[in-house]
């Protein structure tokens, strides 16, 4: 048995939610946009190191396609990479999805502390699949859904969680590329 709740962040990682992480392992730059989840190492990478096979990884992109249908649907995402979605087959792959993996709830016992912890015995990729779908029915229908923003800073294709009334895209980069077109813009219109 093996428990399923989420590992620790690794230094470097993103803070957003499990399902805005696999969402995001779509990425845009300049050059077009890039899929960082194509092969099982990747997909293994992903997983903090949890053993993942073809199988797995086909799950994991069809989820992903999934969520960002969903997320889509829900920030009303104008930019083209969400133009195409298709909610009913979304919800259909997520509802399939959550049930994968069966977990249960059992207590542990830390420093005097009850806590619970979620455990199941299905193999590391299939709890995390099928955990990834639970975590995102509870993003998208509870109250924190009103937070989930779609980046719309130049060249992004990136979700996020708005944790501050401030933040209005995904990263200080996009921020800064945001502002830089911005400012690009009305410098150029003044000029002409």
């Amino acid at each position: 048995m093996q428990s399923q709740d989420a590992r620790p962040e690794q230094p470097g990682q993103s803070e957003e939610p499990r399902p805005i992480r696999l969402m995001n392992t779509i990425r845009a730059d300049r050059s077009g946009v890039h899929d960082h989840l194509t092969t099982t190492e990747e997909l293994t990478a992903w997983l903090d190191g949890a053993p993942a096979a073809e199988a797995d990884l086909v799950a994991f992109r069809s989820l992903r396609v999934a969520l960002r249908d969903l997320a889509a649907l829900l920030t009303g995402d104008t930019r083209p990479i969400a133009a195409d979605h298709d909610v009913e087959r979304a919800v259909a792959e997520v509802n399939r999805t959550v049930t994968t993996a069966s977990t249960w709830p059992q207590l542990t016992l830390s420093d005097g502390e009850l806590h619970r912890l979620l455990t199941t015995d299905a193999p590391a990729a299939s709890s995390a699949l099928a955990g990834t779908a639970a975590e995102a029915v509870d993003l998208f229908t509870g109250p924190g859904r009103t937070l989930l923003r779609a980046c719309y800073a130049p060249n992004c294709v990136l979700y996020f969680m708005k944790d501050h009334p401030r933040r209005e895209w995904c990263s200080t980069g996009c921020g800064n590329r945001a502002r830089a077109a911005r400012h690009y813009r009305r410098t150029s219109a003044t000029a002409g």
